[in-house]
Parts: C-alpha cells; structure tokens; sequence
C-alpha cells in the first residue's frame, strides 16, 4: 500500500508541474486571440482525448514533458485548393463544415469544386455548383472534416505568427513564468506544513522511519518525542543523539520516548556495518506566521536560484561526471525516495522541481521557451521575423539533440538502478 501511495505522488508531482507550464501558455494565447487547437501532457501516441470548445485535451504515453499546440505554429496537416471537390454545411447563411471525403454519404450539404478560397482573411469560398458560381462567406469557426477527423480553421488574426510580438511572447513566457509562482507558493506551503523550529528546544522529534531500517522494527513512530537514550537524556541536540548511535554499531539500546503523552520503552540496535538505524529527526516546531512564510519563500527561491545556476556553470564547463546527471527516470527515483519522507518534504522537492523546471525552459536551447523568446524578440528588433522554414529547423535540431541526450541519460540512469 505504501509503494501504491509512493508512485501516485511521483506521478502526482509530475502531472501538476507539467500542467501548471502548459496552462501558463494555454491561458495567455487564449487571452491574445490565438486558437489553441491542443493541450498535451506527455508526448507520443494518445492515451486519453476529449475535446472543450475549440481545444482539445489529450494525455500521452510518455511522460516527458507536454505542449500546446497553437494554429500558424507549424503547417496545418489539412489542406484545399482550387480544383478540389467539396461539400459544404451551410447554416445562417455560413458554410459552417468543410466535407474532403465521403461525400456520397452526406446528406444535405452543397457539393461543387472549389473555384476561390480564402479561410484566413476574407473568410469566403465560391464553387461551380452544376455549372454555375456560388459564393458563400466561411464561419470563423467552421470545422474541415476529412478521413474521421475535425480541424477548426484559423483566421489570419487568430494564428500565433500573426498577433502582436509582446502577446506572443507573453504567451510564451507563461509557462515558466506559472512554474516560478508554484515554486513560491509551494515553498511557502512547505513552511506551513513544516513549521519552524523553536528556539532553544530541549526536545528533539522522530519525523519519520525507513522501512526495514532498526527504528522502524523497533516501533518506533513518527511524531515520538525522544527523552533517553541509554538512561541518558537526550535534550535537543541531536547531533549528539546521531553520534550515539553510530558508536553502539551492533549494540541493543533502550530509548524511552513519549507518546500521546505516555512514556513508551523501544528496544533499538543499530545496524552492526553502518551504525544507522534509519531515523528521520526533527527539533520542536511551531506554525510559522504570514510573514516569515512570505520571506521564507522569497529568499529559498533566491537561493536555490544561484545552486540551479551553479550547477548549469559547471555543466558549462565540464566540470562532472556522467553519474552526475540524471533524467526523468533518475528525477522519479529520487521523487519516490522523498515521497517516502512525508508531505512537507515532497511539497518542497516539488517546489525545487517547479523552480528548476521556469529556469530550465527559459534557457537560449532551440525548442525550449528561451529560444523562441529570442526570436521574438530578433523580429522586434529587426521589424520583421525571421524566416519560418529556418526557425522551424533551428527549434528541429535542437529538439533532437535534446531526446539524444534524453537518450543518453535515461540509459545512463536504468544502467545505474540495474548495477545497484
């Protein structure tokens, strides 16, 4: 029962960090007019889809990462031309679906070839319908229905390319900007749960147990108030507590400790080659107020800030090993090894994650945030975008080289588990 609580909070963790990102772009692109015609969780084939108004809602097979797939962002996968045959739902006076295939198994739709077509600017299309001209104007939301599938059309004023640099770029920004807000309020949320300990404390607390440890056989419970050791009185310090332990590796100790307000007797032997007993400990704690949880945040963000940074400087200069990086595997495993920890601490590993995840994107990678930020801001500068077909291979390559090291990591961190 407690593996199935452990790998539902990993994934837990996971889902809402991603989440949080994806809605962070989804909801400013919707705000700039843009049609959002995805919201995904994962990459690969599709697990779960169901669709709310223009966007459709899907959860993939590999849990890497997500996207929001914007109109004008990459080449719409349906197209008409003049020539071409269709069908036409017509209602109000609006051509409100597009018929590509199976038209023999349509009823009441107007059926003619295309002779003018313009679904982003103008918003019309005339058939020759038995011979003779027909004009009819195009909803801004008409559907293109063909081979099962429905794809909305998108206005020239409603594709991502087409609004302004500073709604784009806003919409960009959202999703790391949403992961450095989660970071501060689960930081904040972490010290509520938490506590902050009391000054002076002559009373150190058990926080928790390591399955098949000594202190978990021995029945000891966390939230037991340790008063003896040995006959000794252990007091708040419990680095002296640490060091009593590791010197009596192999040796039976009684520690007295209490309880729901009853002193209870436990038998504890460290292990004989370790001396650890697997012991979490904590000093005594009190709710923090409002304001020390505010600064509490601030200044964990500031300072995991500068380690995040610390840590891309040495990548930068090689200064690690390959055992020094970790995937998504390596990151779930270690997920799984806090969640065993509690809440507290899985609420402030996932505040690491989600600050983590903010300065990650917002990195100059091609395919990541960052990049796309830079070419924003190149068009705004030069007054006109960079050609697609070269972004579009920039963001290509780099997303590649990504999944490779992806690759190389993942195999690195299974390799690892398998050695261990």
């Amino acid at each position: 029962m407690e593996m199935v609580q452990v790998v539902f909070l990993t994934v837990l963790v996971f889902f809402v960090l991603v989440t949080i990102h994806e809605f962070g772009h989804f909801y400013f692109a919707k705000r700039a007019g843009i049609l959002v015609r995805e919201f995904a969780i994962g990459f690969g084939p599709k697990l779960f889809s169901i669709k709310r108004g223009e966007t459709r809602f899907t959860l993939r097979l590999l849990p890497a990462g997500g996207f929001v797939r914007m109109a004008g962002e990459d080449p719409e996968v349906v197209e008409m031309q003049p020539g071409q045959t269709v069908g036409l739902r017509v209602k109000d006076g609006k051509v409100t679906r597009f018929y590509l295939d199976r038209l023999d198994e349509r009823s009441q739709i107007v059926r003619g070839e295309i002779v003018q077509l313009d679904i982003e600017r103008n918003l019309f299309v005339t058939l020759d319908v038995d011979g003779e001209q027909e004009r009819y104007n195009v909803h801004p939301q008409a559907l293109i229905v063909a081979r099962g599938q429905e794809t909305q059309i998108a206005p020239f004023d409603r594709q991502f390319g087409n609004v302004s640099t500073g709604k784009r770029a806003m919409a960009i920004f959202a999703g790391p900007m949403m992961n450095f807000i989660l970071a501060f309020f689960l930081f904040a949320l972490y010290l509520q749960l938490a506590g902050v300990a009391v000054e002076n404390s002559s009373k150190v607390f058990v926080s928790g147990t390591e399955a098949g440890m000594p202190a978990a056989e021995s029945g000891l419970h966390k939230g037991d108030w340790i008063k003896t050791v040995d006959g000794v009185t252990v007091g708040g310090d419990s680095a002296k507590l640490v060091e009593k332990i590791q010197a009596s590796a192999g040796k039976p100790m009684e520690w007295v400790v209490e309880r729901d307000g009853q002193d209870v007797t436990v038998k504890v032997t460290p292990d004989s080659a370790t001396g650890k007993v697997g012991l979490y400990l904590s000093p005594e704690m009190r709710q923090a107020g409002f304001v020390e949880t505010f600064k509490f945040a601030g200044t964990t963000m500031v300072d995991m800030t500068g380690r995040i940074f610390e840590g891309f400087r040495k990548l930068i200069f090689g200064e690690f090993k390959l055992d020094d990086l970790g995937g998504p595997v390596r990151t779930a495993e270690m997920t799984g090894q806090i969640a065993k920890q509690g809440i507290p601490e899985l609420t402030s590993w996932a505040a690491v994650l989600s600050l983590y995840l903010g300065i990650f994107n917002l990195l100059p990678i091609p395919a990541l945030d960052g990049s796309r930020l830079l070419f924003i801001g190149l068009e705004a500068v030069r007054g006109k975008p960079v050609d697609p077909n070269r972004e579009s291979m920039v963001h290509f390559i780099g997303f590649a080289m990504l999944m490779l090291l992806m690759v190389v990591v993942t195999y690195n961190d299974i390799l690892r588990l398998v050695k261990n």
